[in-house]
């Protein structure tokens, strides 16, 4: 008998967005489709780019190959071809973010394979308020499969979205959809199209994994659907200071619903184009889906990484040299923070559907939820949004006997913790020390997941280790104890072991 637990932990591909394998998602007598490749032939486009009928200067345009700036007319002239699906715009700093009726950003246009020339008008209006300072929430993983999870996401996840909207009150903030907004169901895209329209704010949308067509046989096809909707899988674009790009980084192998994760020739070529329009030293903040590295990659040594890491990162760090970047992913189901550099900061986000809707929290423990990003300038400051609970809700606490490996020890799981977090405790308002950081399993999702019958709507579902596990014992057990933690920005969180 097939066992699929041990299948996907022996792929080592457990807790990376792979639930499903095999063909009995694809569909066995799904046929593989073929598509003929379009003979090569130019096509020639022009436009120009304007705002209140005047032209704006070195605007970068690209259809995914070449990357040209607009003259002082804002006009361009471009060679593509019919091998290129779009013409796009890398929006630039000041200028709105116009939203097509799904809710998402609309920067582009499709090409017509059949016309040799085409002309192109990109038409901005400004912004009404400087976007120097601009927020925007990332969301990973919203991952629907049926009609449950499409409200929950639509009554619980978009509505909560919607009053961080209202709390933030900033006509720049935007969100960015970070792969795996569906799983698998593409029918669902209407349903995620109608949860994101309802947070009232432009979304930038990442394909992941489950957004990939996978009755083709390369990759080459794998994003069709995805593309139908919202426009091209790799682009950039600019808010105030810093600079944007969205990545494709999920290589479809053409088998089952097997992929690695990798950033193909064309994207870095493409990348290296973009990014030498952006000055060094500026903030870059870069989204894809798998994360280019986790802390998981030493938490389970024994696990075979390429599906749920960039196998060529190394070559995407290269291109980010000079610039102070942020990297935004999901696709893991847990929360890392991971500091790769003196200025490269990855960010692995838990997920707004957790554990796949099956209960409140991610299998790290990290409560179902999503990033709040506030740009400052060049300066980029971040909190986790626990769907439900207020943004300071920042860790969970475990009394002494709760933890099953450290049962004289009170545990608390501060789930977006990083390096320059400061973590303390008092006992009668008196300072202790500082607590012990172990790799550990989160006692709540112990109880929830733990087991080949839980949690019952995805059984497949464990506990997984994380590195923001926090330890220590009490000298009083019966004194009032108060843990703080201090983020890297200077805002303190306070909680009380009850």
């Amino acid at each position: 008998m097939f066992n699929r637990r041990n299948f996907i932990k022996t792929l080592g591909l457990s807790g990376l967005g792979l639930t499903g394998l095999g063909l009995e998602s694809l569909g066995a007598d799904q046929p593989i489709r073929s598509k003929a490749i379009v003979p090569y032939s130019p096509i020639k486009i022009k436009g120009r780019v304007t705002s209140n009928g005047k032209g704006i200067y070195r605007t970068i345009i690209s259809d995914g190959r070449s990357v040209i700036p607009t003259d002082k007319e804002g006009r361009f002239e471009l060679i593509s071809g019919t091998d290129r699906d779009f013409i796009f715009i890398s929006l630039p700093a000041g200028y709105q973010i116009k939203k097509q009726a799904n809710g998402s950003a609309a920067y582009y246009y499709k090409l017509d394979p059949t016309k040799s020339e085409q002309e192109f008008s990109f038409k901005l209006d400004p912004v009404s308020q400087s976007d120097d300072n601009h927020h925007f929430l990332l969301l990973a993983d919203t991952q629907i499969q049926n009609e449950y999870e499409a409200e929950q996401l639509l009554t619980v996840s978009a509505v909560d979205v919607q009053k961080t909207v209202q709390q933030l009150n900033d006509p720049n903030l935007f969100g960015i959809g970070c792969g795996d907004l569906v799983f698998d169901q593409f029918d669902l895209f209407k349903d995620y199209n109608d949860a994101i329209v309802k947070t009232g704010i432009p979304f930038f949308q990442v394909i992941g994994n489950h957004d990939m067509d996978l009755n083709v046989r390369t990759d080459r096809w794998s994003g069709d659907t995805f593309k139908g909707h919202f426009g091209p899988t790799y682009y950039s674009f600019n808010r105030g200071e810093i600079h944007y790009v969205v990545l494709d980084d999920v290589f479809y192998l053409g088998a089952d619903k097997k992929y690695i994760g990798y950033l193909d020739e064309e994207q870095l070529q493409w990348l290296e184009n973009d990014l030498s329009f952006v000055e060094k030293g500026k903030t870059v903040v870069v989204s894809l889906h798998i994360p280019t590295y986790t802390g998981a990659v030493t938490r389970y040594p024994e696990r075979d990484t390429l599906g749920g890491t960039v196998s060529n990162r190394q070559h995407l760090y290269k291109i980010l040299e000079g610039y102070n970047a942020h990297i935004m992913s999901g696709h893991t189901h847990f929360n890392d923070n991971m500091i790769l550099g003196d200025h490269l900061f990855e960010h692995c986000h838990g997920t707004v559907c957790g554990a796949w809707w099956s209960g409140p929290i991610c299998y790290d423990g990290t409560p179902n939820g999503y990033g709040v990003y506030k740009a400052q300038g060049s300066s980029l400051s971040w909190q986790y949004k626990s769907t439900g609970m207020d943004l300071n809700h920042q860790m969970r606490i475990y009394e002494q006997g709760k933890h099953s490996e450290h049962m004289d020890m009170v545990a608390v799981n501060c789930w977006n913790w990083d390096p320059s977090w400061k973590m303390t405790w008092e006992e009668n308002g008196i300072q202790k020390g500082q607590l012990d950081r172990r790799v550990a399993l989160d006692p709540l999702s112990v109880s929830l997941h733990l087991g080949p019958e839980l949690p019952s709507r995805r059984k497949w579902v464990e506990p997984q280790l994380n590195d923001h596990m926090f330890f220590f014992k009490p000298q009083d057990a019966g004194a009032n104890i108060n843990i703080l933690a201090e983020d890297r920005f200077g805002n303190t969180y306070r909680e009380k072991l009850v």
